[in-house]
Formats: structure tokens, sequence, C-alpha cells
């Protein structure tokens, strides 16, 4: 699809971060079993039933704009996740740390995409998008917080291989 105005390119972009929320949900439980800590491992779990609400709130948006819910592949997570499924192998002694990161990339590019994606709404005169969005980005924010938070204290343990 080809955006010809700023709505176009609302309802693609809704698209496309609703593929990146929909493969997530299958990343995080992976991300979870593989995880060293149980810190670690209960941020996943409690960000994936954050994200399946991440998912219903853009079937929401989408509904409330009478769009059909439906994905564009989503490059940038395709990506993110296939370079953060090689880390799963990386020793136990630093697998966290590699998982942490792979994990707040990815917090990054959905901050990033909610933020334009709570903009545009507002622009666009769609207030109650605007505002799912913004639930959304503050939630994807305090994953990334709460990761930052375990990373410094798993991480120490990496440089040693304890």
């Amino acid at each position: 699809m080809s955006a010809h105005n700023l709505r176009d390119l609302f309802v693609e972009q809704l698209r496309d971060v609703y593929d990146a929320e929909q493969r997530i949900t299958k990343a995080l439980p992976k991300m979870a079993k593989a995880a060293q800590s149980d810190e670690l491992r209960t941020a996943f779990e409690h960000h994936l039933r954050q994200t399946e609400e991440h998912v219903n709130r853009l079937e929401r948006v989408m509904k409330s704009l009478d769009e059909t819910p439906k994905r564009k592949t989503c490059k940038a997570i395709v990506g993110l996740l296939e370079e953060g499924e090689e880390l799963l192998g990386e020793n136990v002694e630093v697998r966290d740390a590699a998982l942490i990161a792979a994990a707040q990339k990815v917090e990054h590019y959905e901050m990033a995409t909610y933020g334009c994606l709570r903009s545009w709404a507002n622009l666009l005169g769609e207030t109650q998008a605007s505002q799912i969005l913004q639930t959304t980005l503050d939630e994807e924010g305090e994953t990334d917080h709460k990761l930052t938070d375990i990373a410094e204290t798993l991480n120490p343990e990496a440089m040693d291989g304890r």
C-alpha cells in the first residue's frame, strides 16, 4: 500500500505494529523459558500479558477508524526477533544480558512507533485512538525501565561468568 495522506500512513503503520505485537507474543514465551533469572522470566511473562492487551487495543483503534484489523509484515521486528533468537544460544553466563539487550531493542522500536502513532492520532483528531496509544506507549516505557533495572543487577554477574 502506498500512503496518499496522513490517515493512510496512520492506518498502514497501525497494521505494521499490529503485526509486530503479534510476533512479539510468540517470541516472549521463548525468551522467558531461556531466561536464567527468575526476575527476568517474570518480567517477560508480565510483558506477554501486556502485549496481548496491546493487540486488543490496536484492534479497537482500527475498528474505531472503520478499518479492518489486519497485519502488514513489520520487517523491523522480524529482523530484531531473528537477532534475539540468535542470542538464545549464548552461554548461560551471558544469556540474560543478551536477552535484555534484545528485548530493549524491541521496546525502543515500539516506543518510537507508538509515539509517532499517538502524535498522528492527535493531528487527525482521533482523541480516543490517541489515548489508547498513549496507554500502550506508557507501558512500553515502563517495561524498558524494568529491563534496565534488571540489567543493572544481572550484567555485573555476566562480566565474571559467575
